[in-house]
């Protein structure tokens, strides 16, 4: 279906077309997991990957961070940029989506909500 309401998409480079489909797998799982636990409730991608679940080795999510540390960011510089290239990904995984969801930005946080209607 789409995102509403309809919002910018950009591409991720440094990274293989394979290595974007199997993070946009890993995310779409946590999203549809999301929906079905907490019915209703927005979520930013922090809350799906973020607090207890910071520690990305061993899933797709750790190309995002050794790409950066590849491009010679350190620490926090690339924690925080493999952050917002994991954005753009899970934007266009859910513009790409079957189903609707409505997208709200909060700051420098955007927040998505299922549409079940949609």
């Amino acid at each position: 279906m789409a995102i509403t309401p309809e919002s910018e998409l950009r591409d991720v480079t440094e990274i293989n077309d394979e290595e974007k489909r199997l993070i946009k797998a890993f995310m779409q799982g946590a999203v549809y997991s999301w929906v079905k636990n907490r019915k209703g409730e927005p979520f930013a991608i922090r809350n799906l990957v973020g607090g207890e679940n910071t520690d990305w080795s061993n899933t797709p999510l750790n190309t995002l961070w050794e790409k950066h540390i590849k491009l010679e960011k350190e620490g926090d510089d690339a924690s925080e940029a493999a952050a917002k290239d994991l954005g753009w990904l899970t934007t266009s995984m859910l513009a790409d989506d079957k189903r609707l969801f409505e997208v709200e930005k909060s700051g420098m946080v955007n927040t998505y909500r299922w549409l079940e209607s949609g």
